[in-house]
């Protein structure tokens, strides 16, 4: 589980700019389930991951992550070190791979996560079958392409070689940043299902920022609603129907639903 307790942030403090984004913010999230967050635009979304993979520091309060080998604290973890632990797949389809690179080079560089290596290094010619049958599941044809540059691929392909980055080490938390948001229905449908896939086969704790109120119900487990900084929704995805749920994302003056 993961657990955030008692969170407070502000930025640029002491200044006429000064703004409170979470104050006592405290939330659950269970092992193996999908969380979707729902939310408008600087309730707290993207904070709150940046928060819990390190990327900002919080103000005050706790993060903990319960994992195989116990219960992990992240308050005075660095990001590099809860990546031991947290992936992230961003919404920008080049953020989570190096496109100067091969797709061979990108699959090395994802499996060795959170290790020591030299560049001359990087590609261990016994572990390439291994790469070619995970980008084989992707039914991209990208197992044929290993020496290809990651640039000449497609929005679709290069969002769908990050998630597989992400997910190789098996990571016990994975943070989807509305990773669909930038590709077109078709492809956005494809990369969520396998997504899902993914997500299922290695039984991991996912939350899914969206915008997509269909996609929130069908691909999660649970849905969580920010305004300001507050739980103000936090319901069984199979409770709530998409009629409900955009009345309730379309009404600024709703009190919190909880079941």
């Amino acid at each position: 589980m993961l657990r955030i307790s008692n969170l407070k942030k502000s930025f640029n403090i002491g200044t006429e700019n000064e703004t409170t984004i979470f104050q006592d913010f405290s939330l659950n999230i269970k092992n193996q389930e999908t969380t979707a967050i729902l939310g408008a635009n600087g309730c707290g979304k993207s904070t709150l991951f940046n928060i819990i993979s390190g990327v900002v520091s919080c103000d005050n309060g706790h993060i903990e992550l319960e994992t195989k080998d116990g219960i992990v604290c992240f308050d005075k973890m660095k990001e590099h070190e809860r990546a031991s632990y947290v992936s992230r797949v961003h919404q920008n389809p080049s953020m989570g791979v190096s496109p100067t690179l091969t797709i061979l080079e990108n699959m090395a560089l994802a499996d060795k996560k959170c290790t020591r290596f030299g560049f001359k290094k990087l590609i261990n010619k016994n572990r390439i079958d291994f790469y070619k049958t995970v980008l084989k599941s992707l039914d991209l044809g990208l197992e044929n392409k290993l020496q290809t540059k990651v640039r000449f691929l497609s929005g679709g392909q290069r969002q769908s070689l990050s998630l597989l980055m992400s997910t190789m080490k098996k990571p016990e938390l994975l943070l989807l940043d509305e990773h669909t948001a930038a590709l077109d229905p078709k492809t956005s449908k494809v990369v969520m299902e396998k997504t899902m896939e993914l997500v299922k086969k290695y039984k991991i704790t996912t939350i899914m920022i969206s915008h997509n109120i269909r996609d929130a119900i069908k691909y999660s487990d649970k849905i969580i609603m920010l305004q300001n900084g507050k739980v103000v929704l936090d319901v069984k995805s199979n409770k709530i129907s998409e009629n409900e749920l955009v009345e309730i994302y379309n009404n600024q003056n709703f009190r919190s639903i909880i079941r």
